[in-house]
């Protein structure tokens, strides 16, 4: 069958997007679903910027890529062993596929998914294969074990959350990344307890999903960072008590005043080493800085090593907000119908797929938060 997908050829062209095209619209062969997989008609797909740092080579992978890994969309057709799900499910897309028998997998944590994280980087399947083609035979990468800038998509069955038919799409496809990673940062990650200070660093979909979260969590204050005046704002809008700019002399002495000497927890969503510093020298004694930012793979942090011990200090990772999909997705799902996780603000707005260059123009300036692509 054919499906028609935005394909990366070449990473690291400069902008502006929109002039340069490093993303190009072509049809491709998309194989039928295998053993354990699902063929997906895509209706919404999220430009977030894991999928920009692909493109700017910040997170290298193998090229032509098919891109895009955040996406709600309808089962068209079953591959072979799939018997929970049906035809006409709705679903969200998952950007770590999971096995269920690796050591993280038996522990409760799929986000980790050795054999899922080999896949990724490879650019295939969690298989192994590859679905999508050129009309030459050429192979063309999966992105994430979804590439869900296409109107069509196979994928692990392990790669998608069924969800309320009733949830308009361009929402649901928030919640396989943006609201994963954000909330679950926040709720998961860094463990937020009622009445706990928290600071969010960088307000894009996902650092202001951990604002959402920390307030649903309990937090008595959010204070949120950022360099955007706009994303400030919003942040304000959506609850949190303070704002600094972090561009600003001080800033950093400011979130230690608004908070007597720190926050119990800071989360950098930021992507930056700077920022990572940043939001570490802002956590208490005994507090708990968590990242969840995707830093160029050179990048490194320097930090005083004895505060770690000395103050008791924990500094932790977060991939997919220490999320399990088949659970938090439901979760979250729940709490915006009940308007506690108001996530349809971060929409900046809609784009068709032919548009989907001058979109990630708009993410790479801070102009938009997040924005979908939609399918007719």
């Amino acid at each position: 069958m054919k499906t028609r997908a935005a394909v990366l050829n070449e990473i690291g062209v400069a902008g502006p997007y929109a002039r340069s095209q490093p993303l190009r619209i072509e049809e491709l062969e998309l194989d039928a679903p295998q053993e354990g997989e699902v063929l997906v008609e895509i209706k919404a797909a999220g430009l977030c910027h894991s999928d920009l740092s692909v493109i700017d080579g910040n997170r290298p992978r193998p090229v032509p890529m098919a891109l895009g890994h955040e996406a709600a969309g309808v089962v068209k057709e079953l591959g072979p062993g799939v018997r929970d799900l049906e035809v006409g499910d709705h679903v969200v897309t998952v950007f770590v596929p999971s096995c269920g028998h690796c050591a993280p997998c038996a522990e409760g944590r799929p986000a980790l998914c050795e054999p899922g994280a080999k896949a990724n980087n490879e650019g295939t399947m969690i298989s192994g294969g590859r679905r999508l083609s050129r009309a030459d035979g050429t192979p063309v990468n999966h992105h994430l074990g979804v590439s869900g800038f296409a109107d069509r998509a196979v994928v692990s069955r392990n790669s998608v959350v069924r969800v309320d038919p009733e949830l308009p799409f361009a929402h649901a496809a928030l919640f396989g990344c943006a609201v994963l990673t954000g909330v679950g940062a926040a709720v998961n990650s860094a463990g937020i307890r009622p009445g706990q200070s928290v600071a969010v660093i960088g307000l894009g979909g996902v650092g202001l999903n951990s604002v959402l979260g920390a307030l649903v969590a309990g937090a008595g204050s959010v204070i949120a960072v950022d360099i955007d005046a706009g994303k400030l704002d919003l942040a304000r809008r959506l609850g949190a008590a303070h704002t600094i700019n972090s561009s600003e002399d001080g800033a950093a002495d400011r979130l230690r005043e608004l908070t007597n000497g720190g926050v119990d927890c800071a989360i950098e969503m930021a992507g930056s080493e700077k920022a990572l510093e940043f939001a570490y020298r802002g956590t208490r004694r005994g507090g708990t800085t968590v990242t969840g930012g995707l830093a160029h793979p050179e990048k490194h942090v320097s930090i005083q090593q004895v505060s770690l011990v000395a103050e008791e200090r924990t500094l932790r990772g977060s991939y997919v907000g220490s999320c399990v999909p088949i659970r938090d997705v439901a979760r979250y799902v729940t709490l915006f119908r009940q308007n506690r996780l108001p996530v349809d603000q971060l929409l900046s707005g809609t784009l068709k797929l032919d548009e989907i260059n001058t979109g990630f123009d708009r993410l790479a300036s801070g102009e938009a938060v997040r924005q979908v692509i939609v399918f007719d």
